[in-house]
């Protein structure tokens, strides 16, 4: 077989391919074989009717036909690996010659259009200048941290006033459209001035007493009607209000481990440093990237944005007034930043021969599945099941790749003073307690996460080294 690639533009290619008749030969034998079994020929078993009598039956441009279709997968695949190209998108195929039915002569031809992964040519990105906030934890940090605290611990009382913000009310609301009633709801909990609910929930009810109603016009958010103008009326059954333990030692004895007010303060006032800590990590992280992207051209192919955004408006789940210029416009600048993000990393994972290892992949299934409230045995099964391992390979090489970029750059904060991003890009192995160590050895199990990322670590070729793991992002 030959194969050869014509450049259309930087990221969309022409395969041209040639399948000799003798390469193409075993197909149309299976193509017969498959034939055989499936006509009836008095005087002949099953599977065993002669080629001719298949010929005069269905013809041998049929058989060609089959033998083509059975096999063009294949030889698109090889010519991919033969011709070094990493296709992004469905190809486009159109052949262009097949043997002659009647002499059995002659080659296949077929053409291929296909989207790939453009080639990008990487800057010295070594010593990268960006500057962050200081990470200075204050008092009012403190007093935040604490005042969420007591609001977890905070019980709800009935007080006998007109409704205000950061109130809980109990609620009845009915919609009616044209005078028709649509939608009703009893006991349904709400606090004033979270606008979770309905747009002009918060204005109608402010102000509100226990027993009194207000009307308002708004769109529905959901059920059959979503979307649609409907007048509302929503009675107020209770108004209470969040009573908050008093910040004491019996308090912070209920709330921590702690025995005195003083030692969870000082825990609290420890949390907020390392909050500020790892935003400012993030902060260096983000500006350091978009420093990165910023340096390097990338052409983006637009079937590939096109085919994410028709897939982001027909989701299931979208509003109905969802899909608008205004949104389209920020869905395709998203992922076309996204698409630049991805190419430059791998780029450098390359470059720096970045590999994963079963132990990095595992960790970031485990902090992954925790953003997600999931068991990380839970998780794992369904990443395996649904054939994702091999994205997480990639997602963590790619946070690898950058981790090396943040480690090399210069980093300071806005009073001048140099800021050490040690802890914030070191290996997660070196991080993760002997819980998450617990976690990830179930998750292996689980999952059978050795033979999948041996194959996904296949698939993506890296070379083992000694670089920074997986970021703490």
């Amino acid at each position: 077989m030959k194969s050869a690639v014509e450049n259309l533009n930087p990221t969309r290619v022409k395969l041209k391919v040639e399948v000799p008749f003798e390469e193409l030969k075993p197909q149309i034998d299976e193509a017969y074989k498959t034939a055989a079994s499936q006509i009836q020929v008095p005087g002949f078993r099953k599977g065993k009717v002669p080629n001719k009598l298949i010929d005069q039956r269905v013809g041998r441009a049929y058989i060609i036909e089959s033998a083509v279709n059975e096999g063009l997968n294949g030889y698109y695949q090889a010519a991919v690996q033969e011709t070094e190209i990493h296709p992004l998108s469905q190809p486009e195929v159109e052949i262009t010659a097949v043997p002659d039915p009647e002499s059995f002569e002659g080659d296949l031809n077929f053409e291929v259009e296909v989207d790939i992964r453009p080639n990008v040519e990487l800057p010295d990105y070594s010593g990268i200048e960006v500057t962050v906030e200081p990470a200075k934890s204050s008092d009012e940090d403190v007093e935040k941290s604490l005042e969420e605290l007591r609001g977890r611990f905070g019980t709800l009382k009935n007080i006998d006033r007109p409704a205000a913000t950061d109130d809980f009310l109990t609620i009845d609301i009915s919609a009616k459209i044209d005078g028709e009633e649509v939608d009703t709801a009893s006991d349904l909990s709400y606090q004033v001035g979270a606008g979770t609910m309905l747009e002009g929930m918060d204005e109608a009810v402010e102000g509100l007493s226990a027993g009194e109603s207000a009307i308002f016009d708004t769109k529905l958010a959901g059920g059959d009607h979503a979307g649609e103008d409907a007048q509302v009326t929503v009675t107020v059954q209770a108004v209470k209000e969040r009573e908050l333990p008093e910040p004491n030692d019996d308090f912070a004895q209920l709330a921590s481990e702690f025995d005195t007010m003083e030692e969870l303060r000082v825990d609290l006032a420890k949390q907020a440093g390392e909050s500020k800590v790892v935003d400012q990590g993030v902060e260096a992280r983000d500006k350091v990237l978009e420093k990165l992207v910023g340096m390097i051209e990338v052409p983006v192919p637009e079937s590939v944005i096109e085919q994410q955004i028709e897939q982001h408006f027909n989701a299931e789940n979208q509003e109905p007034d969802h899909d608008s210029e205004e949104h389209r416009k920020e869905v395709t600048e998203n992922a076309e930043h996204a698409f630049r993000n991805e190419i430059i990393l791998d780029a450098i994972a390359e470059k720096e021969e970045v590999g994963v290892d079963q132990s990095e992949l595992i960790d970031y299934i485990v902090s992954t599945a925790s953003q997600y409230g999931m068991d990380p045995n839970q998780f794992a099964q369904i990443i395996d099941q649904s054939g994702q391992v091999p994205m997480m390979v990639s997602e963590v090489r790619r946070r690898k790749a950058l981790a090396i970029v943040l480690g090399e750059a210069k980093v300071t904060d806005t009073e001048g003073a140099d800021v050490d991003l040690t802890e914030f890009v070191r290996p997660a192995s070196e991080v993760q307690g002997a819980e998450a160590a617990e976690q990830a050895a179930e998750a292996e199990a689980a999952a059978g996460a050795d033979s999948q990322a041996e194959a996904a670590s296949d698939e993506e070729k890296p070379a083992s080294v000694d670089d920074p793991s997986a970021v703490r992002f």
